[in-house]
């Protein structure tokens, strides 16, 4: 189906077209005051929000959630906010697909995927975001054998520059660029999942010494459906995280309301807003707070349903930049920042995340044609992240890394392309859906290119 952009006056205001708004996100490291903003509650109304927008020359951004660190949904003409495109449109219990609206956000996805007795086959441990947003900037979980969220997208609708409509399914070669877009392709109406079966996960979370999983990091994550650990700076400790896939009929012993209350709201999220807010006025406090949270966060073991050990809560705001790296380098690569914050005498409050996942032939999937593992650096919001993010990224990018796209980096065009082998190809692709950059802001033309 097609739905053309006709010439009208450009005295022209849809209803759902209002004056721009400052706009923050999230982690509060991006804002931006664009010229208008849409919120469509309909494909033809995201139609008129282009439309809209070409007629007035003006770029059009995406916004989902809100909850990239980058300025990848920095809107400067025309933001369109999908949220209101929501919800199951329909659904194919047998084969596992389900289509949904671009605006779903992931933890809306149990209640509408359960009663088809479906899960996502992986997520990551963040679970507000839409799934467009998701999807376009190459969210991901942890497990050597899954790929990234996008992976699982075997169909999308995008509304187009020329107004058009596509469906695209697994046939169409537009396929392993749309999965991971940034935004820069179109605007994602709708996206079809291949979903799983219900399982249940068991979780076994137990701190560790740094040093012993460092020496055999490979071997872990090969060897756990899903493995991943945190390590405190100024700790010797790692808290390690391996979660084993179960039928959705096998026993359960999920963590009580008050035990989660107590690990999540508590000490995940309570305590750590203090820490890091005494960290940040006496940072001298902040090596012993850590060693501190190692003993009071982890050793546990439960079993539950999949999207509440893949999902946890988090209240306490931050930044946070994340590198893909050969799985081979990952061992070293850690090794190099813990000297790094030794050498140059900081004082870290928030972990360091360290993850894996499958090969993706998604063309800008960060992990697309190999292993990967994954490092997250953190910083409470308040407090300057610029020298720990640029001295981590130097490591990172000696180790052919890749930034993810919704995180905070300072990659271009020129240092991204040689890092994938098919940018090349994904710059044919916008040129032929978006020839005159409506699908831009300073972000796009700084990754990709003008």
């Amino acid at each position: 189906m097609s739905v053309s952009v006709q010439t009208s006056s450009s005295a022209w205001v849809p209803e759902f077209v209002l004056p721009g708004r400052r706009w923050r996100n999230w982690g509060r490291s991006q804002s931006a005051r664009p010229v208008f903003a849409a919120r469509p509650r309909t494909v033809e109304e995201v139609v008129g929000a282009v439309r809209f927008a070409r007629e007035r020359a003006l770029s059009v951004t995406c916004v989902g959630a809100s909850h990239s660190f980058s300025a990848i949904a920095a809107a400067e003409g025309v933001q369109v906010d999908v949220s209101a495109l929501s919800g199951l449109i329909e659904a194919d219990a047998a084969s596992g697909r389900v289509r949904l609206g671009a605006g779903t956000r992931l933890h809306e996805l149990p209640a509408l995927l359960d009663p088809l007795g479906l899960a996502l086959e992986n997520m990551g441990d963040i679970d507000r975001q839409t799934i467009a947003g998701a999807i376009s900037t190459g969210t991901h979980g942890t497990g050597i054998r899954f790929g990234g969220l996008a992976s699982r997208i075997v169909g999308a609708t995008l509304v187009t520059a020329e107004g058009e409509v596509l469906s695209i399914d697994e046939s169409s070669e537009l396929l392993p660029a749309v999965r991971v877009g940034l935004g820069a392709l179109g605007v994602l109406v709708d996206v079809t999942v291949a979903c799983v079966p219900s399982f249940l996960l068991q979780a076994v979370e137990r701190p560790e010494p740094l040093d012993a999983v460092l020496d055999e990091v490979s071997e872990r994550m090969r060897g756990a459906d899903h493995f991943e650990f945190y390590w405190f700076p100024h700790t010797a400790t790692v808290l390690t995280k391996t979660n084993t896939r179960l039928p959705a009929d096998a026993a359960s012993a999920p963590l009580s309301p008050v035990g989660r209350w107590v690990d999540e709201a508590l000490l995940s999220n309570g305590v750590f807003a203090v820490t890091c807010a005494a960290g940040r006025a006496a940072p001298a406090l902040i090596p012993g707070v850590n060693r501190l949270a190692t003993r009071l966060i982890g050793d546990r073991d439960y079993t539950d349903v999949s999207h509440r050990v893949f999902a946890t809560r988090r209240s306490v705001r931050f930044r946070e930049m994340e590198y893909s790296v050969p799985l081979e380098a990952l061992g070293d690569a850690l090794r190099e920042i813990r000297m790094l914050i030794d050498a140059r005498g900081w004082r870290i409050s928030f972990p360091v995340e360290v993850r894996a996942t499958a090969p993706d032939d998604s063309l800008l999937a960060t992990s697309h044609g190999r292993e990967s593992g994954y490092i997250a650096v953190h910083r409470y919001f308040r407090d300057d992240h610029h020298e720990y993010f640029a001295a981590i990224e130097s490591i990172l990018t000696a180790h052919d890394g890749r930034p993810h796209w919704g995180k905070m980096h300072t990659q271009d065009a020129a240092s991204l392309a040689p890092r994938y082998e098919r940018f090349a190809e994904f710059l044919a692709v916008r040129d032929r859906l978006d020839p005159h950059r409506t699908f831009t802001n300073r972000y796009i033309r700084r990754v990709l290119g003008p």
